[in-house]
């Protein structure tokens, strides 16, 4: 069943074009990342599927909800998180989240306890926001979005600001609250490697138009025309037939790079390998979210 649905959507600023023809559909119960470099029109999307800003032209369908003239009832079923934590620094931690669960007419004691437990909060829920750590800031932020049972999260670069910890834990949360309570995500970020192993398929927008989509699956399928496969063997050049049929690059002593045409060559070439040496590991290298985007808009990633 789909929870987003979007035909043809355009979006204009004083004669400047935003969005252009963007079409596309999202299942309930994934996370679908919402990627591009910045101004690529990321915000501008999550905020008309919102019901906050009117599209040009075109359809959308978000929780059977028309966002042009229904975006109240969208809001009142969503979840909404910005770059920015968007809380009251001079409340506590529990009182946050009783506030914001007022104003959707959701309070529960025991869900607010909930929340702050699962987000590792509960023993700082008398402390003042405004003490949180950049981090802590994020997780209640996440918490106060998911006060009402939201059926989907949007996320506009919920990781800005964060370091490597604090992302995996953020990203660690999403996965969680995906699988325990069945959350439909949309993560709008331009930082690609933080969310490859979290989402079940991409949205990538470039100058306001959606240039593709699919899951990493479909992606590497259609994009990726060669392997470079990284292997750490003891086995040595000189001393194998093997390499005559598959090229390579030492890359360490223990370390050797082969370029394959498909997947399906990985396993005969490994089989080869172990029949003469020690395999520790193997690798896909070229197969990292970002490069796949690099050959999807044909030039750097920004």
């Amino acid at each position: 069943m789909n929870i987003i649905e979007a035909f043809h959507v355009e979006k204009e600023f004083n004669g400047r074009t935003i969005l252009k023809d963007v079409s596309f559909t999202i299942v309930e119960g994934s996370i679908i990342g919402l990627l591009g470099p910045n101004g690529a029109g990321k915000t501008t999307l999550i905020r008309l599927l919102n019901g906050v800003i009117d599209a040009t032209s075109g359809t959308m369908n978000v929780m059977n909800y028309n966002p042009k003239n229904q975006g109240d009832e969208i809001r009142n079923k969503a979840g909404i998180i910005t770059e920015s934590a968007a809380l009251y620094h001079d409340m506590s931690a529990w009182d946050n989240l009783v506030f914001f669960a007022k104003i959707y007419n959701a309070f529960d004691p025991k869900r607010i306890k909930l929340l702050l437990e699962q987000f590792e909060l509960y023993d700082k829920k008398d402390q003042l926001v405004g003490t949180f750590s950049t981090g802590m800031k994020k997780r209640l932020s996440i918490a106060k979005a998911l006060i009402h049972k939201p059926r989907l999260l949007f996320l506009d670069e919920p990781t800005n600001g964060l370091d490597p910890e604090g992302i995996n834990d953020v990203i660690d949360l999403l996965r969680k609250v995906n699988a325990e309570e069945g959350v439909t995500i949309l993560i709008c970020s331009h930082v690609l490697h933080q969310l490859e192993t979290i989402c079940d398929s991409f949205l990538f927008l470039k100058e306001g138009r959606l240039i593709e989509q699919g899951t990493r699956r479909e992606l590497e399928d259609k994009y990726l025309k060669e392997i470079n496969l990284l292997v750490e063997t003891g086995l040595q050049p000189a001393d194998s037939k093997l390499f005559k049929g598959f090229p390579y690059k030492r890359k360490s002593p223990v370390h050797l790079e082969f370029t394959l045409l498909s997947k399906k060559q990985i396993s005969p070439l490994l089989k080869e390998i172990l029949s003469e040496s020690w395999i520790y590991s193997s690798e896909i290298t070229n197969r990292g979210l970002e490069t796949l985007y690099f050959k999807i808009r044909g030039g750097e990633y920004e």
